[in-house]
């Protein structure tokens, strides 16, 4: 049975202390939640700010993240830069249960292993191969095309770990940056003749399975700049990436929040491209697009408490990533019309130093209808600066 009892001393501990953990944090804090963060990073993170229950280390130190865990009731995860090796030592040595569990993580620790839990669990993914050298990169491009994809097997983002690779010079160049020539996990990509990118958000825990609407995300140089929900696709297209998405979260046994990336195909195929086992950027609209928003299940999901609404407020809604402009420390300037818009939503995150094309806030709009909400979104959104 879920859990329905929230004691005044319940902590939750966040492997990572970036804006996905900060806005999960601000969910936690509505319940009463004590909330822990543990950061690897040198500087100051958005949810140390937050919370005096704040620790520094390494995620390649168990005994960093024993100390931290010891001292938390459960332990969820902001991003996947950890090895499920190391969790399940910390999950066994302080006793405190991490959710989604290492078993699951494991499953789809990095983008080859991925790969192979969805295909074997009967899920359409992208065409994939492990490079091992020269003569597979040459291989692959002969058997699925140039250009192709090549990234890290583990540890990539926002265009980070990953290379576009046209010709087999390029491929070997950039096999070699991506660390190919150092033993790290290089895996190829072929390119998807693709019509949208979609993806699906799913909560998971002992009262059952929520799943949100398909939303599309709109990228440009493998950063997502913004999202659109309902995604404008046929009523079926939504309901099979759904599907997919809530038999991806059955075949990992995933407990707590989790996100596919989807490819619909010119000849009307879905693709399971990736996942992550977290909140996820093309989930932020439901802070304020649906009943309970994706940060909110997460909390609910890890504590085994029942699952919210995953509803639309609204028939569509449109949300705007905002990116930094400026290598400054962070100031968003002109905002003044987007804060003047009705049913319109800005979240700011913390960060201390911005950069050209970090994600720094994004902007959310409510509307009736979806291409008139996402035009005017990018309007109120068009002059702001960080």
């Amino acid at each position: 049975m879920p859990s329905t009892s929230l004691p005044s001393n319940l902590k939750i501990g966040f492997l990572g202390a970036g804006q996905l953990a900060r806005m999960s944090a601000l969910q936690a804090f509505r319940f009463g939640i004590q909330v822990a963060v543990f950061s690897d990073r040198p500087e100051n993170e958005p949810v140390q700010f937050m919370t005096p229950f704040s620790t520094s280390g390494s995620f390649e130190s168990v005994d960093d993240m024993v100390a931290f865990a010891k001292d938390c009731d459960v332990i969820t995860l902001e991003n996947e830069f950890i090895s499920s090796d190391i969790l399940k030592q910390v999950q066994e040595k302080s006793g405190t249960p991490i959710y989604p569990s290492p078993e699951s993580f494991a499953l789809i620790e990095n983008k080859l292993i991925e790969k192979q839990t969805f295909e074997a669990a009967g899920i359409p993914v992208t065409p994939y191969k492990l490079i091992d050298g020269e003569s597979d990169l040459k291989t692959f491009g002969d058997e699925y095309g140039w250009p192709y994809l090549l990234k890290s097997s583990k540890g990539g983002y926002d265009g980070y770990g990953n290379e576009t690779v046209r010709d087999l010079k390029s491929a070997k160049k950039a096999f070699e940056k991506l660390g190919g020539n150092d033993g790290r996990d290089i895996v190829a990509e072929a390119f998807v003749d693709f019509t949208k990118e979609l993806a699906v958000q799913v909560a998971r825990n002992e009262s059952g399975t929520v799943v949100y609407p398909c939303c599309e995300t709109v990228q440009k140089n493998h950063i997502c700049v913004a999202v659109l929900s309902p995604a404008p696709v046929q009523e079926k297209y939504q309901k099979q990436a759904q599907e997919l998405a809530v038999k991806a979260t059955e075949a990992i046994n995933g407990k707590g929040i989790f996100a596919f990336e989807f490819f619909l195909t010119k000849d009307g195929k879905l693709l399971l491209n990736e996942s992550a086992p977290r909140p996820h950027n093309s989930g932020h609209y439901t802070i304020e697009g649906t009943v309970a928003s994706q940060f909110e299940n997460h909390v609910r999901a890890v504590l085994g408490l029942p699952l919210g609404s995953t509803e639309l407020n609204k028939p569509a809604v449109a949300m705007i990533n905002l990116l930094g402009t400026h290598k400054r420390p962070a100031k968003p300037d002109n905002i003044q019309e987007g804060l003047a818009s009705e049913n319109g939503h800005l979240h700011v995150y913390g960060k201390i130093e911005s950069k050209p094309g970090r994600k720094m806030a994004h902007y959310t709009l409510l509307g009736e209808n979806l291409e008139e909400t996402y035009k005017n979104a990018l309007h109120v959104t068009r002059n702001i600066e960080i």
